[in-house]
């Protein structure tokens, strides 16, 4: 039973016994009964004003209560007069204002973080409490190459890719890098927050390609140039010496002469080789900024592999062609650069081949995109290899200089040309260029 119907049965029972005792009255004391009436009048009129002025405050209170269920912090109430009244309405005023002011912090709040993480320079990843996504980023997106709408309430491998499998493995409060096919290095990290009170995890990918890339560069480029000048210096004096050796060679006896001048030549000859192996270093990192022309990329290929014909021929490769009719294969582009670059993979195919197999070229128009495919069907790049694919100095051949893939990748970067090399060990290799 609420307050309000306690007091009201109270004030009716009252004035029911006033109604019992004026029948009573109206049968013995006339007179009396006059003077209840009066005061019957009085006290209805006191009880209604008491009634009214004890539930206002009540009232004001339910009426606040109906507003904040509402989330209406905007409606406030005005003083009646009453101080017992005027202090709840002081002090629900002050709270709809600190409410409505807390609102609007936590839109204000909740706005800003929305335009950060959408600006952000990487990647974040928000999933539900069922492990599924609920948020992705713009750069998310186009990490894992499908839209929200696309992966919104699935699992983060739904996207299917290289970066999305690794990342359904992380482990929470672990970071790793994950090296993709096109070379691209992205710091993947999964933690987690708490949302009412339950867990809920997050990730946050973070690209490293361009910043590793320049490290290593610079770390490079400082050892060429330390090697380079310690290896010119060492080679100049030492071929003066030899030319100033020769000048002895009348001295000696006529059977030493030519074993001699032999001897002298053959130490010049390597000095030489030395001296050519160090420019080839220095040519990377002295390669200059791509002087771009309009380049038919098909009559370049061809060129090329006309060069080859002997070689190929030789080893018994035989070189598919496979262009879309479609396809414009011109791009703007530094004609003697890509040449070098075109040269190294078909290069790098043919030995991955040795004997007997198939170079596919390929030449494709995807999303208004020219890309070129260039596959082989060698044996495939082991595992343990593929880890240092474009590093400096690392080669697998014999005699290689660890140069070429590194040329390759300056020189497209420099283009601002997408590549990447993919190649699993005892499956066929392929190497795309996306113009």
């Amino acid at each position: 039973m609420s307050l309000r119907l306690k007091f009201i049965l109270y004030w009716v029972s009252i004035h029911v016994i006033f109604a019992g005792l004026m029948v009573y009255l109206l049968r013995n004391n006339r007179l009396w009964l006059l003077a209840v009436e009066v005061l019957l009048v009085i006290s209805f009129g006191v009880a209604m004003y008491l009634l009214k002025s004890f539930f206002k405050p009540l009232d004001m209170v339910m009426k606040g209560i109906d507003l904040i269920k509402d989330s209406n912090f905007s409606t406030a109430f005005h003083h009646t007069g009453q101080a017992e009244v005027d202090s709840i309405v002081n002090i629900y005023n002050r709270m709809l204002t600190n409410l409505q002011y807390e609102r609007q912090r936590m839109q204000e709040k909740h706005f800003f973080l929305e335009k950060i993480i959408g600006a952000a320079p990487f990647g974040i990843v928000t999933l539900d409490f069922d492990e599924n996504i609920a948020l992705i980023n713009p750069y998310a997106e186009r990490l894992l190459e499908k839209p929200l709408a696309q992966l919104t309430g699935k699992p983060i491998q739904a996207a299917s890719n290289l970066l999305s499998q690794a990342l359904a493995t992380l482990e929470a409060g672990r970071s790793e890098v994950i090296t993709l096919p096109s070379r691209r290095k992205i710091r993947c990290t999964k933690s987690d927050f708490y949302d009412q009170g339950f867990q809920r995890y997050f990730y946050l990918m973070e690209e490293l390609t361009e910043e590793l890339r320049l490290s290593e560069k610079q770390a490079y480029e400082k050892l060429i140039r330390i090697l380079s000048h310690e290896v010119n210096n060492s080679i100049g004096a030492a071929n003066s010496l030899l030319q100033s050796c020769l000048t002895y060679k009348t001295q000696l006896q006529p059977a030493d002469q030519e074993d001699f001048e032999m001897a002298i030549g053959v130490v010049t000859s390597r000095t030489a080789h030395l001296n050519d192996f160090m420019r080839s270093y220095v040519n990377v990192i002295r390669l200059a900024d791509p002087k771009r022309q309009l380049c038919n990329i098909r009559d370049m290929l061809e060129n090329i592999a006309l060069l080859f014909k002997a070689d190929l021929a030789h080893r018994k490769i035989q070189l598919m062609w496979h262009v879309e009719e479609d396809v414009l294969p011109v791009v703007y582009m530094d004609r003697d650069q890509m040449e070098q670059v075109f040269t190294n993979i078909i290069k790098n195919a043919m030995e991955a081949i040795g004997q007997d197999g198939v170079i596919t070229i390929r030449l494709v128009m995807q999303e208004k995109k020219l890309i070129l495919s260039i596959e082989d069907t060698g044996e495939g790049i082991p595992a343990e290899v593929k880890a240092n694919l474009f590093t400096p100095f690392f080669s697998t051949k014999e005699n290689g200089q660890g140069i070429g893939l590194t040329l390759i990748q300056e020189i497209l970067t420099r283009h601002g040309f997408i590549f990447s090399l993919d190649s699993t060990a005892g499956e066929h290799t392929a190497f795309r260029i996306i113009f």
